[in-house]
């Protein structure tokens, strides 16, 4: 039952995925409330697998890699359905249903599905930890998508060959300030879980997460100074936004390691 939900939910993607490329290929977009409706139909699915998922394991459902990589698509979307009415929907909608459909494909054809079992007690501050870590890497994973549509939109503009799907992008400014607020949002969520993780008492047991963690923390923290101080143009901002989130992907042994945690 449960893979069903989630296969359904990656046909809902499939649909934004095949509207995006259409819309590409003719240069040309219409915003779709039925792609709105279909990214919506896929985040219902997404949670209930992961609702399945959570009786099934007895926990917070990020006890293998392919869990939270669904869990990280789930995050993303969710972030999508909260500033999209913001950030003009359609659009934004059209350029994440891709990255989540391809997580989605991802996890199913080339990770193993095996629900690990642990005997042990849950921890509410273990999972807690592992939970909003990865919600807030959903956050940067929509930052780099607003990046990426910045620097679509900045290099159309230079080069003045503006296709007539990019005037519907938000402007220059608006995805600037979208992008500053994920990675605020993504940094702050990214914090609590670091906290929540040293509530447990013997977070240094697991050096390479709490490395892999501290790492990523101060890679954002950089990012997030630097653009509050100004000392980078919101072009590098999205520039790194989409390069640090590329390196997270990169590393998924960080991902990996959560899941080893929650388990053990």
């Amino acid at each position: 039952m449960d893979h069903l939900l989630l296969v359904i939910s990656t046909f809902c993607f499939l649909f934004g995925l095949a509207y995006t490329m259409h819309a590409l290929g003719a240069r040309v977009y219409k915003p779709s409330r039925l792609n709105f409706f279909a990214i919506l139909t896929g985040f219902l699915f997404q949670t209930g697998f992961l609702y399945e998922r959570g009786k099934m394991d007895g926990r917070c459902p990020l006890t293998s890699l392919f869990e939270v990589i669904i869990f990280l698509a789930w995050s993303m979307v969710l972030f999508y359905l909260l500033i999209g009415p913001t950030y003009r929907i359609s659009l934004l909608g059209a350029f994440t249903s891709p990255l989540v459909f391809i997580f989605q494909v991802g996890a199913l054809l080339l990770l193993k599905d095996v629900p690990v079992k642990s005997h042990a007690v849950p921890n509410s501050w273990l999972e807690l930890h592992a939970a909003l870590s990865v919600v807030a890497y959903g956050a940067f994973a929509l930052a780099s998508v607003a990046g990426f549509m910045y620097l679509a939109q900045e290099r159309q503009l230079k080069t003045h060959h503006i296709h007539s799907i990019f005037y519907r992008l938000p402007s220059i400014h608006d995805l600037a300030v979208a992008n500053h607020r994920l990675i605020i949002t993504g940094f702050i969520l990214l914090t609590a879980g670091l906290g929540a993780g040293f509530a447990i008492g013997n977070i240094f047991a697991h050096s390479a997460l709490t490395r892999w963690s501290i790492g990523v923390w101060i890679l954002y923290g950089f990012i997030l100074g630097a653009g509050l101080r100004h000392r980078i143009s919101p072009r590098r901002v999205a520039w790194l936004s989409v390069a640090a989130f590329s390196v997270i992907l990169l590393s998924l042994g960080g991902l990996n390691f959560i899941s080893d945690k929650v388990v053990h």
